[in-house]
This record gives structure tokens, C-alpha cells and sequence, in this order.
């Protein structure tokens, strides 16, 4: 029987955002671990052939009112990014490049800064004062998120979910069951208890 939760994400996500919200709630009330990986989704996507709701009208429209509905019946601050899609790559592939003890409040600054405070991680400008505000220097950070390392790590993550047949994120997994979705973390919960 497993002893934690392994969630998949990606910042660009709304609803993995949700669920990393609800996570900490979790978190602050009882012991329960949480394994974070971190993966790729438009790599997931291209592996799984699927087409993502970002770029179908109707399913964009659904995206956007459900996550604000849910938002608010689980008392988190949300705003629908109005810069939504961007490519989460440098986001993602900086979550693996940061230390241990900024893996956190890192996710916590960029989740924040997209999904609630609406802002264009697509610009350079924005991101380097989120790093600003982590005391990351810049420079270092956009180096760092080049190396064929960091770039591997990312890509086996994402390859790593698709052979578990994760195609979405958010997405937990508890002894090898899969539970796709924000709305499933209960299940997920049930499954570890």
C-alpha cells in the first residue's frame, strides 16, 4: 500500500492549479505526502494525440466558467488568465532547476502569478521579477533551464507519466490507480486511507 500521493501538474493548467491549492489545505490539516511531477503538458498531449480544450472554442468557454465556478466553491482566488495558452517550458523545466527548498515557494509564485494574478509569463519582464522576488538571479535561472540535463529531466518525467497512461494533468496516482482531475483528489485520498 503506498504512504503518498504522486501529483502531476503543469503551471499552465488551471485546474492543477486548483488542486495544488486544495493540496495545501490538505497539507496544513493532516500528514499526508504529496509526491510532486512536475511534467510537460503540451509534450503529454502530443504523446497521447490528444487535442487540448485551450484550442476548441466550446470546451475554452466550459474551461473558463468551471474553474471560475469551482474556484469559488472551494474558496480560492482565481482569474482567468487573459494571456491563456502561453508554453509553460521554461516554468516547468525552472521548477526542476531550483533547490529542494525553493521547489514551493517556487510553484506557489508562478501558480499565483498566473492564476491569480493574471499575469503574461510569456514576457521575459514578468518572469525575472517573480525570480527577482525568489532571489534567483536571472541570468543563472535561464542558463540553468537550457542545460541538457534539466531538458532531459523533464522530458522522462512527461514520457514517465504517458507510460502510466496519465494524458492530463492534474492527475494522482495511488497504488498504480490513476485519478484524472481536480475533482478526483477525494478519490485519490480514499484510495490512500
Amino acid at each position: 500500500m503506498s504512504s503518498y500521493i504522486d501529483f502531476y501538474f503543469d503551471v499552465i493548467s488551471p485546474y492543477s492549479y486548483i488542486a495544488h491549492k486544495k493540496i495545501q489545505k490538505i497539507i496544513d490539516n493532516q500528514k499526508i505526502i504529496f509526491n510532486y511531477k512536475p511534467i510537460f503538458l503540451g509534450g503529454l498531449h502530443n504523446l497521447a494525440g490528444i487535442s487540448a480544450p485551450a484550442f476548441n472554442k466550446y470546451k475554452m468557454k466550459n474551461m473558463k466558467n468551471d474553474c471560475e465556478l469551482v474556484s469559488k466553491k472551494n474558496d480560492i482566488s482565481f482569474t482567468w488568465n487573459l494571456k491563456f495558452p502561453i508554453n509553460s517550458l521554461s516554468i516547468m523545466r525552472g521548477y526542476l532547476s531550483v533547490n529542494n527548498n525553493q521547489k514551493e515557494e517556487y510553484l506557489n509564485i508562478f501558480f499565483n502569478a498566473y492564476w491569480k494574478d493574471n499575469l503574461d509569463l510569456s514576457s521575459e519582464k514578468e518572469f525575472s521579477k517573480l525570480l527577482e522576488t525568489l532571489r534567483i538571479d536571472d541570468k543563472v535561472f535561464f542558463e540553468k533551464i537550457k542545460q541538457q540535463s534539466i531538458k532531459d529531466d523533464l522530458k522522462k518525467l512527461t514520457s514517465d507519466a504517458f507510460n502510466r497512461e496519465i494524458f492530463g494533468a492534474p492527475t494522482f496516482v495511488v497504488n498504480n490507480k490513476i485519478f484524472w482531475g481536480q475533482d478526483r483528489l477525494k478519490y485519490a485520498l480514499e484510495e490512500l486511507n
